[in-house]
């Protein structure tokens, strides 16, 4: 956690969000998005968002989401529409379905643009919106192309592709009239992703040891001739799979999202100001161990105070390092925007995320 004190640049977040307090929008979510069969979940995520941005502070200041439900459930109506044409038009003729899902990916782009668009113009600090001015033309590079790259190259340019996100969603977000900027190259995304691969197949090979001194293969060659012993050796099998991957989640998992949140926030700016990030891959593995526990043994009741757990986590171990005095840069920040005018959020109405 960044000390306050000790630095009168430093300017840390803080989270005052509650596990109790979020359990009862959560479970009333949770409850009328049931009932209305998920119409009411666009309402739900912007109760949802609304909580978490109003108790993240920043200098004493909250900030807030102003997401329009309607246009939320507009978007989540096109992404279900487009979904539905595909499997009718798959069930009728598979050239016709395949044909209806090229043209579903070569439109993600566009509405993965849409939404950071919604979601920037309706997230304000201090009363003063967020901007996205990212082109669509760069959506398809960064959404589209390097992922089709990536996978072409078997995964090597895998972690090309995530920088050249980060760079094209920080590099044309601004706040008022002051843009982000991201300063990260490939070069420690590679690191990241070759530690994880590293990790993984050292993984993988303790997990085939392990299979092997246990019997998982023993007696494989009579598998084939009894059908009790073949049902019995794809059990441990299918058994073996979800060990391995649940391990992957809640042992690489933390790892790999302490990582690459420190390499992005600590190469991202606002203006002269810089952003800190000092997330611990060993305290996130010790909330996503607990957190998971917590929601098998609650038959998922603890879901809504994990968030809140993560979130806590998160947040406060990051940090705004001015350049100068942060009051006078937006107060200057709202006048610049007072003066040209404030553009509404009306004009990105499309929003497909959940």
């Amino acid at each position: 956690m960044y000390p306050e004190a000790s630095d009168s640049a430093n300017r840390p977040f803080e989270f005052t969000g509650r596990g109790g307090e979020y359990f009862r929008i959560w479970i009333v979510n949770l409850a009328l998005t049931i009932l209305t069969l998920g119409i009411y979940s666009a309402w739900a995520k912007v109760r949802r968002l609304q909580y978490f941005y109003r108790n993240t502070t920043l200098m004493g200041n909250g900030f807030d989401y102003h997401g329009d439900p309607i246009a939320i459930l507009k978007g989540r109506l096109i992404g279900v529409g487009l979904l539905v044409i595909y499997q009718l038009t798959l069930s009728f003729n598979i050239a016709l379905g395949l044909l209806v899902f090229v043209l579903l990916i070569v439109a993600l782009p566009w509405l993965l643009q849409r939404s950071i668009c919604f979601k920037l113009a309706n997230s304000s600090y201090r009363g003063l919106r967020f901007r996205f001015n990212g082109s669509i033309a760069g959506a398809y590079q960064v959404f589209l192309g390097w992922p089709v790259a990536a996978y072409c190259s078997l995964g090597v340019l895998m972690p090309f592709a995530h920088q050249r996100v980060k760079a094209y969603q920080h590099n044309n977000s601004a706040y008022g009239t002051s843009p982000f900027g991201f300063s990260a190259a490939p070069g420690p995304f590679y690191i990241v992703y070759l530690k994880l691969f590293g990790a993984t197949v050292l993984l993988a090979i303790l997990a085939g040891v392990f299979a092997a001194v246990s019997g998982v293969f023993s007696g494989m060659g009579q598998v084939g001739k009894d059908p009790v012993q073949m049902s019995k050796f794809m059990t441990k099998m299918f058994i073996g799979i979800f060990v391995f991957y649940l391990l992957l989640f809640l042992v690489m998992g933390p790892w790999f999202a302490a990582r690459i949140q420190n390499l992005v926030w600590n190469h991202t700016a606002l203006g002269p100001h810089a952003f800190a990030s000092n997330v611990r891959a060993r305290d996130l593995f010790v909330i996503y161990v607990t957190n998971f526990i917590a929601i098998i043994l609650t038959l998922g009741l603890f879901k809504p105070f994990a968030d809140i757990r993560l979130a806590r986590y998160r947040l406060t171990h990051m940090a705004l390092h001015a350049q100068g005095n942060l009051d006078e840069f937006f107060a200057q920040e709202q006048q610049a925007v007072n003066a040209m005018g404030q553009e509404t959020a009306n004009v990105f109405d499309v929003d497909i995320s959940f």
